[in-house]
């Protein structure tokens, strides 16, 4: 057995790996892991969630604004990129999940359009 020390996002674990002999491993479904829990959404209209981690550098939206399809609803930054979120659809902002400058995780409710 080998004793590491790993850094996952900033924490540090001491994990031990066994070194075994191809004759013992056993064919099995990877494991999934667990989704964290995003922020509840609306449950009507068109929702856009966060299509990587990042940091929210504009909200162009508010609820209530009329909208139009490929209008840029919000500015993602991710490894020092700009990624405009556009509005997927026709209609009005039924609801901002996320303010400027907040942090969020990939799968995060950003806006919906109903």
């Amino acid at each position: 057995m080998k004793q590491y020390k790993i850094n996952v996002n900033g924490t540090f674990y001491e994990v031990t790996i066994e070194e075994v002999d191809a004759s013992e491993i056993k064919s099995a479904a990877p494991a999934q892991a667990a989704a964290p829990a995003a922020p509840a959404a609306p449950a009507s209209g068109e929702k856009v969630n966060a299509p990587m981690p990042g940091n929210i550098l504009a909200v162009n939206v508010n609820v209530g604004d009329v909208v139009k399809a490929g209008q840029v609803g919000m500015i993602l930054e991710a490894m020092k990129m700009e990624n405009e979120i556009m509005i997927p659809c026709d209609g009005t902002v039924t609801a901002v999940g996320v303010t400027k400058g907040a942090t969020v995780e990939s799968g995060a409710f950003l806006f919906s359009i109903g």
